[in-house]
Formats: structure tokens, sequence, C-alpha cells
């Protein structure tokens, strides 16, 4: 196998349940990634995005690479990573400095040195900040001020979001990547990568918020004149569902995950028909009425929470663009109709874009979070760095030099 080169854009989205990885070839004319090789593993040592086991995700990291390096053909050794869990916090955060320069030009330096001042004590000491995004800035009284690099002024303000993440969870994500021999280029919120991958810019700049609904985890990320406003996770997903079905049914998990993927309804049916399937040579029936049921009690409780956290944000209703659902449990039956209802806003199921390439599957919802970590590693790798506005500068960047530091700070 040859070795990986900076022509290659690696995205892998390290889920609670499953690890997908997207490689993409980059394009030296057009920049655009075409996809070459994908690889997919169940995952287990990881509970509601967090690792609880280092081997299991480490394995899963390895077996997922093994299957995207025989596709494609080449030796992965280095990608951008998916961060899940709701230990993720999203926090606001304002500051002020003096321009250092003597004639007073707003330089790169200015730009790191008021972040550094506006996160000061704003971030508890265990959390590590995985992303700042500038909402804007204010140079000597002139108001929205997007990018003030090249600017003349005396006083600099800035207005701010910052994404934080626990410390030991950065680590032990890290520490499993490293067992799978992989170098990270970059950590980013699984909401924010699908969002990558499914949102328009005219999305992102009118108001949207992207609901990934995983495994075990569901992401929300709220986009508005044309940055990141507000992020969570919640730590209820599609498994629950699942559960929920296997209790409720008296059925074994591997039948309760082929009902919901088969037979489940987001929207309540109002009948009782039969429905049946085939396991292990038998044939098994079930009553939609008990199906909807079921489904119905737990993603009420899934959308209660979302509905929290857009009110939290002062967001619910709000969004012009509405609601753009991705993850595995984005294919269940009637969901855009149901989060219509639910939240009072148009919905719909996002679908990755931005690449060239046909590989199966690519373009379901399970994929987006994996396809836009390959879109933000390709931009990486070809110096566009800041050119997007889906994600502050940091989130792309600055992954790695966080790992780095933390590292060496706990180093022996």
């Amino acid at each position: 196998m040859q070795e990986v080169s900076n022509k290659y854009a690696v995205g892998i989205d390290i889920g609670t349940t499953t690890v997908r990885c997207v490689v993409g070839h980059i394009d030296g004319t057009t920049g655009v990634p075409t996809i070459v090789g994908v690889g997919v593993a169940p995952n287990t040592g990881m509970r509601k995005g967090n690792v609880v086991n280092l081997a299991g995700p480490a394995q899963a990291i390895d077996d997922a690479l093994g299957e995207a390096e025989r596709m494609s053909g080449y030796q992965v050794d280095a990608a951008t990573i998916s961060i899940n869990g709701s230990h993720i916090l999203s926090t606001h955060a304002d500051g002020m400095i003096a321009v250092g320069s003597a004639n007073h030009e707003i330089v790169e330096e200015d730009i790191m040195r008021i972040e550094e001042v506006a996160t000061l004590g704003k971030v508890p000491a265990n959390r590590e900040i995985l992303d700042v995004i500038p909402h804007a800035y204010k140079l000597d009284g002139q108001d929205s001020i997007k990018n003030p690099v090249g600017m003349t002024g005396t006083r600099l303000e800035i207005d701010a979001h910052v994404v934080s993440v626990l410390t030991p969870n950065l680590l032990n994500l890290q520490k499993s990547l490293e067992s799978a021999k992989v170098t990270t280029h970059s950590i980013i919120v699984a909401g924010v990568a699908a969002a990558r991958a499914v949102l328009s810019e005219s999305q992102v700049e009118n108001g949207v918020v992207l609901i990934d609904i995983g495994g075990a985890t569901t992401n929300i990320a709220i986009y508005e004149e044309g940055d990141l406003q507000f992020t969570a996770v919640i730590p209820i997903g599609g498994i629950n569902i699942t559960n929920d079905l296997a209790i409720g049914l008296k059925i074994d998990q591997e039948v309760a995950e082929k009902v919901k993927i088969e037979h489940a309804s987001a929207v309540f049916r109002g009948n009782s028909s039969g429905v049946s399937l085939e396991h292990d040579g038998e044939i098994i029936s079930f009553s939609t009425s008990d199906i909807d049921e079921i489904v119905e009690a737990r993603l009420e409780e899934i959308f209660e929470a979302i509905n929290k956290e857009l009110t939290r944000a002062g967001r619910a209703g709000k969004l012009p663009s509405g609601v753009v659902l991705t993850g595995g449990s984005a294919k269940l039956k009637g969901i855009s109709e149901y989060t219509k209802e639910s939240l009072g806003l148009a919905a719909r199921v996002g679908k990755a874009t931005g690449f060239g390439g046909v590989a199966d599957d690519i373009d379901k919802p399970q994929f987006a979070s994996a396809v836009g970590l390959m879109l933000i590693d390709s931009e990486t790798a070809i110096g566009q760095l800041g050119t997007k506005k889906f994600s502050g500068k940091n989130a792309i960047s600055g992954g790695a030099n966080v790992l780095s530091k933390i590292f060496n700070r706990f180093r022996p």
C-alpha cells in the first residue's frame, strides 16, 4: 500500500455503536474530494459517546480503517476525528484588548490574544477548549466586524462562542486512536461535522438546527448569521428505541432492531394491522399499534429534550430554515413529519454533498458526520482553513495542538 499524502483526506466518526471511516482523494484542480474508501465496524467499549474501555474503540477504529484502506488502496495514518457525549459544553465569551502594534494595525497575533482573553476564566480547569467561533468583533466602537485583520484601531472587542470538552474524555479518545496508530489532525464535535456535510450556506446564514440522532446520543447544532451559535449533546439515541421495543414486545435485541428498521414509524398509524418478519427460520408477528406506542413514547422523550435545548438557546420555533435531520435514526419512517409537528419547524432528512465518487450508502444520514469530517480534513490538506463558515478555525486547525498541550501537561 502507498502512504497517504496530503492529497488525501480522512474522516473517522467514532460513534457509540458504530465507527465509520471515509477516505477522499483531493482533486488538484478543483479541490473537491472524491470518495475512494469507506469502512464500517461495530463499536464496543463506549457508553453514550464516552470511552469506557480503551480496547473496544481501538479495535473498531482499526477494523473500519482496514476496510477503507483495502477499498482505497492507501494506508491511513492520520485523520480528522469526531468527539461526542453530553460533556460537550457550549459557552458565550467576550473580551477586549488594546491593539499592540506600533501602527495600530490588527494582525493574527491580536486575534489569538483576544480569544485567549475572552476565554480566560470562562472554562473550568478540567475542560479543554475545542473551538472558539467569533460571532463579531468591535473595533473602536464599530460593530459587526467579521474579520478585523488588516484594519486599524486601538481597542478591539470580541463576541464569541466557545465549545469545550472534559479533558479526561478527550484523553481517553486519543488513547484509543493511539492504540489504532492514528494521528489526529483535528477533533470536531460530531454534530458540527454532520452540519458541514449537509447544510447549505443559505441555511447557515438564515438560521437552522442540525439534529443528529445517533445510536446512543443526539447532537444539536444551531447555526445563524453564518456561524455556529449553540451546540449540545443529549444522552439518548436510537439504541434506546431498540431497547424499548425489545422489552415491550418481549423479543431479543437483534429482532427489535429489525422491527425498528423494517416496521417502526415515527408517526402513529392509528391502526392495529399485523406485521411479521423472519428470524432464525421462525416467523414472528407483531401489531403495528404496539410498535407505534413504544416508539412514540421514546421519541416524545427525545424531542422534549431537544426542545428544551432549543429553548435554552433562545431559538425554539424561531429558525427560518427549520430542522435538518441526520444520524442512523433519521431513517425512521415519518421522522420528518414527527419533527415538524413536535418542534413547530420545517424539517427534512439531510443528504451529504460537496464530494465526488460513488460508494454504497454514503449519502445515507448515518454517514453525514464521517463525510463532514472528511470534508473538513480536505480543507486542512489544501490550505483552506477559515474559508468555511460551518465551524470556527480552531475546530479545524486546533485539534492536534490542543492534544499536544494536554499530553505535555499530564505526561510524567
